[in-house]
């Protein structure tokens, strides 16, 4: 039996279920509320949830063990990883089409979820994070073959190693046989505009929803 709690999660507007589903998973630490704001700059056209971690962390929450702490990130991982599933089994089943974005902890996540079920998801954003490599989940080649991704490094991230930003970027690029959409800037560990600019062309391409959106403002908002 799961240890987890039950699901928090914080819409943007009440469901449509007829709706592609876009899931915002934030970064460690951090809560839910926090990566909302993102979904007033993507598509119209979705319905869009962000999830609140099941794991405490200090003052917010993050999505798997750290790693050399506490329980093994693999057996973590596994276990949050079926508690997502269960929930998303209740508000999107098969076959709502369901794009994951995640953001630093919540993009290692998002990443986890599309390697292990790569069919169950119509796509996955990995922004300012890494794949989840040597935690129990697939990252052998060609294993994303077709699937389309979204990768978002900033070459000043001083937060996420620098060997594992370019593996993940390596790996989505190149190996993992994904259609990826990848966007590299001199920003630090953050969402920035442009990023966002990107984001919101790729969902769009992706869902292959109305092109009408909200456009991100001159004003640097970061989402974490």
């Amino acid at each position: 039996m799961s240890r987890l709690p039950d699901p928090t999660v914080a819409w943007k507007s009440p469901d449509t279920p007829d709706k592609p589903l876009v899931v915002l998973l934030h970064g460690r630490g951090s809560r839910e509320t926090d990566i909302l704001a993102l979904a007033d700059y993507l598509p119209t056209g979705y319905s869009c949830v962000a999830v609140r971690a099941p794991l405490t962390e200090g003052a917010g929450f993050a999505w798997f063990a750290n790693r050399g702490i506490g329980r093994p990130v693999a057996e973590s991982l596994a276990e949050t990883t079926a508690w997502f599933e269960d929930w998303l089994e209740t508000v999107a089943p098969a076959p709502r089409p369901v794009i994951l974005v995640g953001f630093s902890g919540g993009a290692a996540f998002a990443g986890g979820l599309i390697l292990k079920d790569p069919e169950r998801f119509a796509g996955a954003a990995i922004l300012h994070g890494t794949l989840p490599f040597d935690a129990g989940v697939p990252t052998t080649p060609g294993r994303l073959q077709s699937i389309p991704m979204f990768v978002a490094h900033g070459d000043a991230d001083s937060v996420i190693p620098a060997e594992l930003l370019k593996s993940t970027w390596s790996y989505l690029t190149e190996e993992s046989g994904a259609q990826t959409t990848a966007v590299r800037s001199a920003a630090g560990h953050r969402i920035g505009r442009d990023d966002v600019t990107a984001l919101t062309h790729w969902i769009t391409e992706v869902g292959n929803s109305p092109t009408d959106r909200a456009e991100p403002s001159n004003a640097h908002k970061d989402f974490v």
